[in-house]
């Protein structure tokens, strides 16, 4: 199978950097192939705008979903653009890597998004949801939260945290069409020991030699 992964951590030395690095491993092992975005050692630019695109639609005003629906037709994605495009487009499963921050993503890999997930070439004209572009794919959120397990409860101090994803699951995984699976998390790893951290890559790894008999996981639609 093919597999995606991007990474969005500036610390290759971190719980993220371990993770992605066991992931790559475990996979290649088990026969997959593997492709990679590490957005902060490509220094991908987070920043949407004309610079998206090679051709334009309206000179005069800049509307995005225009202009990428003008690319789609026309092959004017900018080439940075245009490589991860067709990475998502190749995979069969798109592992997000990265470390909670202010209860989201990380704001590059947010404007990977932005520039990435384009009208018309990955969602539009009802192709959303059971019916998108990525029907058949699958997706994983893998993370570190920088508090205890207790801490994303539903009446934990910061709340449920399958309820701090629901925008990442739903509102652009789901969105376009992927199978969501469950996410994998490690709480605080900071505070764990060297055998603890250990542990934790050594279940991420064991869990990847069986993702693809795994099934996408509930959603809430509320």
């Amino acid at each position: 199978m093919k597999i995606l992964i991007v990474l969005a951590h500036p610390e290759m030395q971190s719980m993220n950097g371990a993770m992605f690095k066991q992931a790559i491993k475990t996979l290649e092992e088990e026969g997959h192939e593997v492709k990679v975005s590490d957005l902060y050692r490509e220094e991908f630019n987070p920043v949407s705008g004309r610079n998206n695109f090679k051709t334009t639609y309206d000179a005069a005003f800049f509307k995005q979903q225009l202009e990428e629906l003008h690319a789609t037709k026309v092959a004017g994605f900018a080439d940075d653009i245009e490589t991860e495009q067709q990475k998502v487009e190749w995979c069969d499963l798109m592992i997000w890597q990265f470390p909670l921050w202010w209860f989201t993503v990380p704001g590059i890999l947010k404007g990977w998004v932005d520039r990435v997930f384009a009208m018309g070439r990955f969602y539009g004209n009802d192709n959303i949801y059971e019916a998108g572009m990525f029907k058949g794919k699958k997706a994983i959120l893998s993370l570190t939260a920088g508090a205890v397990e207790s801490a994303y409860l539903k009446d934990g101090l910061h709340g449920d945290l399958y309820g701090v994803l629901r925008p990442l699951h739903r509102g652009i995984l789901q969105f376009t069409g992927f199978e969501v699976l469950r996410p994998q998390v490690v709480y605080a790893p900071v505070r764990q020991t060297a055998v603890q951290r250990e542990q934790e890559l050594a279940q991420w790894g064991e869990r990847l030699k069986h993702i693809f008999t795994e099934q996408a996981m509930p959603i809430d639609t509320y």
